[in-house]
């Protein structure tokens, strides 16, 4: 039994499907894994999956590269023969569910973590892409031999919506997991100055400029904080930051600019309060992280960030694009010490009742064992 994983970035992968690759190689199918080239290919290899690179651009629109693209997935379906083909992330499940489509593979999973910038995006052009983008999901998913897995029930009826897909093609999975062990749960220091931690990519549409003005806001208000940022550019995503923009924030009071840190355990231990004021996500893997973590979240009310926490029991909800708002709900959990731990306690019952990575790979093994 083989399975192909066609993924964009490498590191993507490890740090969102790995654990399911690995149960899957355990269970006994031979995995595949295609990517991108980058540094993080060695240790797919390393984990004795097949590595196959491929000619993929995060935000291309060159129409021979796009189906030089769709041609090189094709030709690797075709070649691997794989008994199960997974799909993660948009050009992938796009080109991957169209090739499928000619070809003998007869169980394809495509996962559609967001739909983010395809919807959020706005103007004629915006427009006219979301209209070619629907148009290509419809052709993608809409088969007998596709089953669908989103993270959101907004995310579901708007593809159903569409006619993307039909109900009966798809499943809701939580997000990617939460492996416990590593994000444990440890009492806050209550002793220093509170820590309130953005932690994500480091794109606009993530909520970052609201994020930043609610700082200026509370450093103005003279509300006692320290505030980070953690994350990395992605210069390949037309909403990313830049160095200019980062440099500007080190000119802020209170607040540090800490880039990618690969041990999220320890930086959210040693946080008060993580924030996430994100435009729209799929399921977004840093509020599980910080809820089962302990620690009390805010986060925006839009699908994906309200569908990770229970309001007013394991964080705090804000109106999306409220700076505002966000300044005042940092306030709150910033100078009530109760209630923020109170929040971080519900919030590892949450992850332990829904984001358990053994949940997560249970559900995934028993989509790849299903025939259609």
């Amino acid at each position: 039994m083989k399975i192909l994983y066609i993924i964009n970035e490498p590191w993507f992968f490890l740090s969102h499907r790995l654990p399911i690759a690995l149960a899957a190689q355990e269970q006994g199918y031979r995995v595949h894994v295609a990517t991108r080239t980058g540094e993080a290919v060695q240790v797919i290899i390393k984990n004795g999956f097949v590595h196959h690179e491929i000619p993929l651009t995060r935000n291309g629109s060159s129409v021979p590269s796009e189906l030089n693209s769709l041609l090189t997935i094709w030709k690797l379906i075709n070649n691997v023969k794989p008994d199960v083909l997974h799909l993660v992330t948009i050009k992938p499940v796009l080109y991957g569910g169209i090739a499928s489509r000619f070809t003998s593979v007869n169980k394809v999973v495509a996962a559609v973590s967001g739909l983010g910038t395809l919807f959020l995006a706005e103007g004629v052009k915006a427009d006219l892409k979301r209209k070619i983008g629907v148009g290509l999901y419809r052709f993608a998913l809409r088969s007998k031999k596709t089953t669908v897995i989103l993270q959101n029930p907004d995310d579901k009826q708007l593809l159903i919506d569409l006619k993307a897909v039909k109900a009966e093609q798809t499943t809701l999975i939580r997000g990617s997991g939460i492996d416990l062990s590593t994000f444990q749960s440890i009492p806050e220091n209550l002793n220093d100055t509170p820590v309130v931690t953005f932690a994500a990519r480091l794109l606009f549409d993530k909520g970052l400029a609201e994020y930043i003005e609610a700082i200026r806001l509370l450093n103005k208000k003279g509300v006692v904080a320290n505030y980070q940022i953690v994350g990395d550019l992605d210069l390949g995503n037309n909403t990313s930051a830049t160095e200019k923009d980062i440099e500007e924030w080190k000119t802020i009071p209170n607040l540090v600019v800490l880039g990618y840190q690969e041990d999220m355990s320890t930086v959210f231990r040693d946080s008060n309060v993580v924030v996430l004021p994100s435009y729209r996500e799929g399921l977004p893997k840093v509020l599980i992280e910080a809820a089962a973590s302990g620690r009390a979240v805010i986060t925006t009310d839009v699908p994906g960030c309200r569908d990770a926490i229970e309001e007013n029991k394991t964080g705090l909800l804000v109106p999306v694009k409220d700076s505002k708002e966000l300044a005042n709900a940092i306030e709150k959990l910033v100078t009530d010490t109760e209630l923020r731990v109170e929040m971080g306690i519900a919030g590892r019952r949450l992850a332990e009742r829904e984001f358990a990575i053994e949940k997560v790979i249970e559900q995934h093994l028993s989509i790849y064992q299903q025939t259609n």
